[in-house]
């Protein structure tokens, strides 16, 4: 097809049971591929010969050849079986880990013309730079990480090194907060690129499929530790061969770079699972190209872009702990607060709501108790700033009852429920988009049968709980008036990813999703992509009503 070139060293032949067979081919033109190199390439036709004797010895053989667009989008390896008698061609079983692609005829595991974004930094513009030179790209996805910095995605992890630097206590220095937030930050970078080997091993998404109750559960017991060594009940630190083997002198100290790393990497796998345009990039390229070293090394710039602000706060904000004294217990005790919360935070992802509204109840209330009986063990408050932090802390244990009960008593929103108001988050819900929820390929061919026979566009959504972009879609664009309005033309389908099994994987693999959040707009008719149209990551609101008006009005 116009604009499209085949590669010649690409093309291959085999038999039945894999043998390869000699090929014969023209030569081709040559190109300066931005994905290979200088090879030869065929423009609109290409021309091979096998020996006849082969032909007449199988009646069918396996043809492969692969290709890419002109404007910098490459297609996976196509195979197809021909007939030897009359030279048909006809579609090959696709490997066992490549669904169908339902926007093209290729076959892949994940298909990049189908993974284009109409974000803030889409795909469009992440893509081209990993088939660009080395360092350009590593410089262009350092860029992309420093914007996603300031995204829910690296949010939870600025208190999680805060705790870190504060379990240093007296130690902590510009250089040792340097030290300790460096290495997190190359662990968090690590992760990403370890996402990407993963990727290209088992073609799945290593953070989504980290987000079941068992990793969840083991993080969140994590945190927990971290909290009660914060509290004083034990130290946590590695054996003192183990310091004096890896971490040197002085490595005895709370927050050991040991600690930092583990922390750092587990948060990026774990605590902070977000799909972005350049990740889901860099993830479809690997995928794609089977390219590892040049998507982790991508993924390891743009976790390095992620974690500059935060090497930045860990160098200068150590400067603003307190050193020694009564404050440097309590600042403790805060942190200690803090990896709780984190705890639970995690654990609403695969735990009910009144079991996570019990939970904070719990920490409003302990948190609250021990402000209270920590000022009021003193004789009496001789300063009036005593005597406020106490009356907070008496406040926050209130509040902290009042959610337990409203929690047991199933309410879904806490403080509604003994007040007599009502609930806002049963008015949020009544104000939601209304999506059908589908788990299966199945479940959505039949909701796609219904939106075909009342003759409207779909609008699939695929979501997860443990979705941090996914709740500000979902409060920002799915709970508004106006688009749910502009809505009402359009069947709304959503994609539950939270249990990521068997069955949501195959369904993201139909579709070439990466993970959540990804919006993808359908034909009814034929329940293929529109093309052009897909999002991906948390998108603005003025984008995705421009959207829907394109799609409904369509020039």
């Amino acid at each position: 097809a116009p604009g499209n070139y085949l590669y010649r060293d690409k093309i291959a032949v085999t038999t039945a049971d894999g043998t390869g067979v000699e090929i014969t081919t023209l030569p081709g033109e040559i190109k300066d591929d931005p994905s290979f190199g200088r090879t030869e390439v065929y423009h609109r036709r290409a021309q091979a010969s096998i020996p006849r004797a082969v032909a007449q010895a199988h009646a069918r053989l396996a043809v492969s050849y692969q290709g890419c667009a002109e404007q910098g989008i490459c297609y996976p390896p196509i195979r197809r079986s021909v007939d030897t008698a009359s030279l048909e061609l006809s579609a090959s079983a696709p490997p066992p880990k490549a669904p169908t692609s339902t926007v093209s005829n290729w076959t892949s595991d994940l298909d990049l013309s189908q993974a284009r974004s109409e974000t803030g930094s889409p795909i469009d513009s992440a893509e081209p730079g990993l088939r660009g030179g080395f360092v350009p790209m590593l410089l262009a996805f350092v860029g992309f990480g420093l914007l996603l910095a300031f995204t829910p995605c690296v949010f939870p992890m600025i208190p999680i090194l805060s705790g870190m630097l504060a379990r240093s206590g007296e130690g902590l220095t510009a250089t040792r907060g340097f030290a300790l937030s460096g290495v997190y930050v190359l662990a968090m970078a690590s992760a990403y690129a370890a996402l990407g080997v993963a990727v290209a091993w088992s073609g799945q998404n290593l953070q989504a499929a980290l987000q079941t109750p068992l990793a969840l559960g083991l993080m969140s017991g994590v945190f927990v530790a971290l909290a009660l060594s914060m509290f004083g009940l034990f130290d946590l630190q590695l054996p003192a061969s183990w310091q004096t083997r890896f971490l040197g002198a002085g490595s005895g100290r709370g927050g050991s770079l040991g600690g930092a790393a583990a922390l750092g990497f587990g948060s990026a796998l774990i605590v902070g699972p977000c799909v972005t345009p350049p990740l889901a990039a860099a993830l479809v390229y690997v995928a794609q190209t089977g390219d590892v070293v040049r998507g982790a090394a991508a993924l390891f710039a743009l976790g390095t872009g992620m974690g500059l602000p935060l090497l930045m706060f860990g160098t200068f904000g150590a400067s603003l702990l307190p050193r020694s004294g009564p404050w440097l217990a309590k600042v403790k005790y805060v942190f200690g607060l803090v990896f709780v919360g984190m705890a639970v935070w995690m654990l609403s992802r695969v735990i009910p709501q009144w079991a996570t509204g019990l939970l904070i109840g719990l920490c409003l209330a302990g948190a609250g108790a021990a402000i209270a009986a920590t000022l009021f063990r003193r004789p009496q408050l001789r300063r009036s700033w005593q005597a406020v932090v106490a009356s907070i802390g008496m406040l926050i244990l209130g509040v902290g009852v009042v959610t337990m009960i409203a929690s047991l008593n199933g309410s879904s929103d806490r403080l509604a429920a003994l007040v007599g108001l009502p609930s806002l988050a049963s008015a949020q819900a009544a104000h939601q988009a209304p999506f059908e929820i589908v788990k299966t390929t199945r479940a959505l061919d039949q909701a796609i049968a219904s939106a075909r026979r009342n003759g409207q566009l779909v609008v699939l959504d695929f979501s997860a709980d443990w979705c941090v972009e996914c709740k500000v879609m979902d409060r920002n664009i799915f709970s508004n008036p106006d688009v749910i309005a502009q809505l009402r033309g359009f069947t709304l389908i959503r994609a539950d990813a939270t249990d990521y099994n068997q069955d949501i994987q195959s369904l993201m693999g139909k579709y070439g999703v990466v993970g959540p959040p990804t919006v993808v707009f359908l034909d009814p008719q034929n329940g293929a992509e529109l093309p052009d149209t897909r999002f991906i990551g948390a998108v603005g609101r003025e984008l995705f009503t421009a959207r829907l008006r394109q799609l409904q009005n369509p020039t």
